[in-house]
């Protein structure tokens, strides 16, 4: 896990990967994070090795584990997130998706799920047949947790577009590139609203004190 948060900057969080390490998903998702940190965000990445830990998930079922408990604390601290999925047989993995069920842990929070919070969306597939319906399910999910998915998304084509560390196509970079920086644009807005928000209320608490002085 990669980890350098600043309060002074975004924090971006990527969850995704397959569980090998060197997949073309999981390179996909390193790449948008250095976009996103080229940017001036923050960045923590959870992908193969969290992945791989993440219990099944089970609402109500006890105690979080220690992957469980970085997962959902990563999350609960982001201003935005990035998801990397492969399709498998026409869906998102069941490893990305046992991730985003982990989140309903986060459904008694102030900002529950993934509401105020950008999520980039990135579908990495070996032909071109299931990009498109694996990307509008992962865009599904997103908004059924309250994110706000980019506009722009990167669907990959393995088969005919390198991810090969050193050898990238241009192409998929360029895309990987725009979802960081409609990622990183989106979670600075956010911030500024809830800047704004929180002056706005300590404004009120400060009138509400002097007129009880």
């Amino acid at each position: 896990m990669d980890i350098f948060v600043s309060p002074a900057k975004p924090l971006v969080v990527g969850i995704g990967g397959t569980p090998r390490a060197q997949s073309s998903t999981e390179h996909a998702l390193r790449l948008a994070l250095a976009a996103c940190a080229e940017r001036g965000a923050a960045t923590i990445h959870l992908g193969s090795d969290l992945l791989v830990a993440l219990p099944h998930y089970a609402p109500g079922g006890g105690g979080l584990s220690s992957a469980q408990l970085a997962l959902v604390n990563a999350v609960r601290r982001a201003d935005a997130v990035i998801i990397a999925t492969p399709s498998y047989h026409g869906a998102p993995s069941g490893l990305v998706k046992n991730a985003l069920d982990t989140l309903e842990e986060l459904r008694a929070d102030a900002r529950p799920y993934l509401d105020g919070r950008a999520v980039g969306c990135i579908v990495t597939a070996y032909g071109p047949q299931s990009l498109g319906t694996v990307l509008a399910g992962l865009r599904s999910t997103v908004h059924a947790l309250r994110g706000w998915p980019t506009p722009y998304a990167a669907a990959i084509n393995t088969r005919e577009t390198s991810l090969t560390a050193g050898s990238e196509d241009g192409e998929a970079a360029a895309a990987l590139t725009l979802v960081a920086q409609q990622t990183v644009d989106f979670a600075n807005a956010f911030r500024r609203q809830r800047q704004r928000q929180q002056l706005a209320e300590c404004s009120g608490q400060v009138a509400v004190r002097s007129l009880g002085a």
